[in-house]
C-alpha cells in the first residue's frame, strides 16, 4: 500500500495538514491560486512517489447532462411492448449478438472498439454532474474540503506533463442549470489540483474566457501586473515568514498560461480540416439550461490530451425531455446522430493516432429514463439503471458489461458502480485507486475509490 505523507509545518510536525504536506499555517492563496511553503525538493519527492509510470496516460470524460434515455441508445428493447420500445429499432453491430438504437449506425460499425455498460446502478438520483465527475454519491459524506473530481486526483497522482498544459483541463460550459456545469474541484487535494477551465458562456474557448482558480488567462499574460501582485504578496508572505518557494510557483503557474502551447491545442484550424470534419458539425447554441452541442470539442480534447493534459472533462448539450413539450424522441432524432459521429469519429482518431492504448475515453450521463413512456411522449428520471460507453485505454472492447431485465427497468447481471468505472479508469491510467491512499485535511487516509470498488476485470 502507498501512503502519501507530506510535512505539515517548518516545525516538522507529523501531523499532516494539507495533503501535499501544507499546514494552514503556511498556506496563502493569491487571487484564488494555492501557493504552498514547502520546498520544491520536498514536493517534487512526494510528487515522484505518487507517480506509477511516466507514460503519457490520460482520461477524456464526455458528460451528458440531463440524464440521457439508454433504452433510445444503447441499450434498446426490440421485443418489449411499444409503451417501453419506444420509436426506434434497434439495428446489429460488429459485435455478433450487441444491438443498439438505430440513431447509432457509425457506433454499429465500429462497436468491436466500445465497451457498452449497461448496469450501472448507484445513481443518487441527482440532476447533476457530481458523480459522473467524482464517482461518488452527492449525498454521501465528504471529508473536510470536499471530495476531490477525477481529474484532480489524477493531476495529483501523476502531476504534469509538460509545465505549459495543465494537468486536469475542463471545456465544461456555464449552463442554465449550474451544476451541470460544474466539473467538480480539488476538494481536499486543493485548488492546485482542481481543473483549469477552458470555455466559459461562450461556445467556442477564447483565451478572455479561461480561467486557473479565477485568475484570467489575460490577467497572468500581462506578465508585469502579475509580477507587481507577486511582488505586493512576496512582501507579506516574507513578513508573515510563510513562504519559501513563491517563484517556483509563480513560474509554473505563467508556465501554463503565457505560452502558446494550450492555445494551439485550443485551435482547429491548425488540424487537417479532414479529420475535423470526420467529427460533424458543431452548434453554438446552447440548448435550454444545458450546454451547446459542440461535438468538435471531442477533436479538441484529443488535441489537449496530444499536447499533455491528462484528464479532459466535457458536458455535451441537454438530455433532459421529459416536459410537456413531449420532446424526448425528436431531441433524440437530433442529438444522438451528432453523438454518434462524434464518438466514431474520436475512437478512430485514438486508433490512427496510436492513442488507443493510453487515452481511456467514458460517456454517460447522471441516470437513465423511464422504460415506460410518460403521458408527454417522454421518459422522466430512472435512476435505478443506466448504460455508459467506454473505450481505449488498452481496454478489451467488443463487449457489453451488465444487463437490465427484458424492460430496462434494472440491472439483472453484474451490476456496477461509478467508482467501479472511475477505478477502471484510474487502472488504465497507471493509478492504483485501491491501494495508495492521501491524508486529508483531518488527518484521515482516503482512497480514491471506496473500498470494493475495483475496476471492471472484464476489460482490463
Amino acid at each position: 500500500m502507498l501512503t502519501i505523507f507530506g510535512r505539515s509545518s517548518a516545525t516538522g510536525s507529523s501531523r499532516p495538514g494539507f495533503c501535499d504536506g501544507v499546514s494552514r499555517r503556511n498556506f496563502l492563496t493569491i487571487g484564488g491560486m494555492a501557493l504552498g511553503g514547502i520546498s520544491l525538493a520536498d514536493g517534487l519527492r512526494a510528487e515522484q512517489q505518487q507517480r506509477t509510470g511516466r507514460s503519457h496516460k490520460a482520461i477524456i470524460n464526455i458528460y451528458l447532462p440531463g440524464g440521457p434515455p439508454h433504452l433510445d441508445m444503447w441499450d434498446p428493447k426490440p421485443e418489449a411492448p411499444a409503451e417501453i420500445r419506444g420509436e426506434f429499432s434497434a439495428i446489429s453491430t460488429s459485435v455478433p449478438g450487441v444491438f443498439v438504437s438505430e440513431l447509432f449506425p457509425k457506433m454499429a460499425q465500429l462497436m468491436d472498439r466500445f465497451v457498452l455498460v449497461r448496469s450501472l446502478s448507484d445513481s443518487d438520483g441527482g440532476h447533476d454532474a457530481y458523480q459522473c465527475m467524482t464517482g461518488r454519491r452527492k449525498g454521501s459524506r465528504q471529508p473536510p474540503g470536499g471530495w476531490p473530481s477525477g481529474g484532480a486526483w489524477v493531476s495529483k497522482m501523476a502531476g504534469q506533463v509538460t509545465p505549459a498544459i495543465p494537468a486536469n483541463v475542463a471545456l465544461m460550459y456555464n449552463t442554465g442549470n449550474r451544476t451541470w456545469g460544474e466539473p467538480g474541484g480539488g476538494g481536499f487535494l486543493g485548488v492546485a489540483h482542481a481543473p483549469f477551465n477552458l470555455v466559459g458562456r461562450e461556445a467556442r474557448s477564447k483565451p478572455e474566457n479561461m480561467t486557473l482558480n479565477g485568475i484570467t488567462l489575460e490577467k497572468l499574460q500581462d506578465r508585469t501586473a502579475l509580477m507587481r501582485s507577486l511582488d505586493r504578496f512576496r512582501r507579506d508572505a516574507d513578513q508573515r515568514r510563510q513562504m519559501e518557494s513563491l517563484d517556483v510557483y509563480a513560474e509554473q503557474a505563467m508556465g501554463i498560461l503565457t505560452t502558446s502551447k494550450l492555445v494551439d491545442a485550443l485551435d482547429l484550424s491548425k488540424e487537417d480540416p479532414r479529420i475535423v470534419a470526420r467529427y460533424g458539425a458543431s452548434s453554438e447554441v446552447f440548448q435550454r439550461d444545458g450546454a451547446p452541442p459542440m461535438i468538435e470539442n471531442l477533436c479538441i480534447a484529443r488535441r489537449l490530451v496530444e499536447a499533455g493534459a491528462r484528464f479532459v472533462s466535457l458536458n455535451f448539450s441537454r438530455w433532459d425531455w421529459h416536459g410537456s413539450d413531449g420532446m424526448n424522441f425528436p431531441k433524440c432524432r437530433e442529438e444522438c446522430p451528432r453523438l454518434d459521429q462524434g464518438l466514431a469519429a474520436l475512437v478512430t482518431d485514438l486508433h490512427e493516432r496510436g492513442l488507443d492504448r493510453d487515452v481511456s475515453v467514458v460517456v454517460w450521463g447522471e441516470f437513465g429514463r423511464t422504460p415506460k413512456i410518460n403521458s408527454n411522449n417522454s421518459r422522466d428520471h430512472w435512476p435505478q439503471a443506466n448504460t455508459a460507453v467506454m473505450f481505449g485505454g488498452g481496454m478489451r472492447t467488443g463487449q457489453v458489461i451488465g444487463a437490465t431485465n427484458r424492460y430496462g427497468e434494472t440491472p439483472q447481471l453484474r451490476p456496477v458502480t461509478f467508482q467501479e468505472v472511475f477505478a477502471t479508469l484510474y487502472h488504465c491510467a497507471g493509478i492504483d485507486a485501491q491501494n495508495t491512499r492521501i491524508f486529508d485535511l483531518a488527518g484521515v487516509p482516503q482512497y480514491l475509490v471506496d473500498q470494493g470498488n475495483k475496476p471492471l476485470h472484464e476489460v482490463i
